[in-house]
């Protein structure tokens, strides 16, 4: 019941007639309009702090969960200077793990938003139509290394003019981004480096998941490029999403988007300089930002490197020992029943073998993977 709103004064003169003897607390709370409740509160004070317990006392609470010491709010405040695109949900598992005496300290995660916004740290969102997709091809893993996604977020010029294309590579099951590099072009020559290191540190994927746009993937029947080959070869499987499908590799594009906001504006000054932004980015992402997907934990908590190892010399590939081998050719062609059969000027110099699967048609294979049908009476390739 709140306090009643009676004077000082008033109060005293309930406490005198108490006092006096002559009245029962019934008959006092009576008079002066009061609950006996009050009245022997009113008592209480006074016998406890004299006439300053009379005075009224404040309805606001002793603790608000939602109040934020100045020194807290600038420590929160501090941390979204550090990290100016994470929210409250990344926010508070970071700093707790920078600072343990702070847990039990921390405000709730609405509480830090509402702080971000009246102090002009969150750029108000447009609110976009939900648009529902089909169920097709989730990137889906259940350990690390299954899994990997990879694409060339989009170019972009660095301070002295130059293109910028940023190869990117996170595994799936974890989110921990394993590759981060700074490109003058989409070439495989110049890429080459950049796998072959990644696969030294972290070893080798099950599969690799792609866009169908160069140099995954080229506008041919086959789609082969000379990256894809070498996966092949490396005895990684190619997973290509659906064309016009970039919500099939849903967590790495949203990666791109972060690697966007946080590491290319603004832009290097060279591609030596962008890339030591890339690299403390990538650090930054896999061992200290708190992932929502993963429970608020870090990627490099979850990540443990593959048992497959980039091997030194890559072996010929075994076919059975009924289907018929051939080697392709310079210009990608190979022959066969005294025809010359055009396959792919990327397969040049590899080993491929026939396997008859009915009477005049032949499945091609690749180490372990089938590039189409040949039918030999028109020497067509079917993918």
């Amino acid at each position: 019941m709140p306090e009643p709103l009676h004077t000082v004064n008033e109060r005293l003169q309930f406490i005198a007639a108490h006092q006096s003897g002559m009245y029962t607390m019934k008959e006092l709370a009576a008079r002066h309009r009061i609950s006996r409740q009050a009245g022997r509160e009113w008592v209480n004070r006074y016998d406890a702090e004299g006439a300053d317990g009379l005075k009224p006392k404040s309805h606001a609470p002793h603790h608000c969960p939602h109040r934020i010491s100045e020194e807290v709010a600038e420590v929160l405040l501090d941390a979204r200077r550090q990290h100016p695109t994470w929210g409250a949900r990344k926010l508070i598992p970071w700093l707790i793990g920078k600072r343990p005496e702070l847990e039990g300290h921390l405000p709730a995660a609405s509480t830090v938003a509402d702080l971000l916004k009246r102090r002009g740290m969150v750029e108000p969102r447009r609110r976009r139509r939900r648009v529902e997709h089909e169920a097709a091809g989730p990137l889906q893993a259940s350990a690390p290394n299954q899994v990997w996604a990879a694409d060339y977020k989009g170019q972009f010029r660095t301070r002295d003019g130059r293109e910028c294309y940023p190869l990117t590579v996170t595994d799936a099951f974890s989110r921990a981004l394993l590759l981060c590099d700074a490109l003058l072009s989409v070439r495989f020559t110049e890429a080459k480096p950049s796998w072959e290191r990644c696969f030294r540190t972290y070893g080798l994927p099950e599969r690799m998941r792609t866009d169908n746009g160069s140099p995954f993937a080229a506008p041919t029947p086959l789609g082969l490029t000379r990256l894809n080959v070498w996966w092949t070869k490396l005895g990684i499987v190619h997973d290509r999403i659906e064309p016009r499908r970039p919500d099939q590799n849903g967590s790495h594009e949203r990666m791109h988007r972060t690697l966007k906001a946080e590491a290319t504006r603004p832009p290097g000054q060279d591609q030596a300089d962008q890339q030591a932004i890339f690299k403390r980015f990538q650090a930054e992402f896999i061992e200290e930002r708190p992932h929502e997907a993963l429970g608020q934990q870090t990627p490099g908590s979850l990540y443990t490197r593959s048992e497959r190892e980039l091997p030194e010399r890559l072996p010929e590939p075994e076919y059975e020992g009924h289907w018929e081998p051939r080697r392709v050719r310079p210009l990608g062609t190979f022959k066969f029943k005294g025809r010359e059969i055009f396959l792919s000027s990327v397969l040049e110099g590899e080993r491929i073998a026939l396997d008859e699967v009915k009477d005049g048609v032949w499945s091609i294979y690749f180490y372990g993977l089938m590039l189409g049908r040949l039918d030999e009476r028109t020497g067509k390739i079917v993918g």
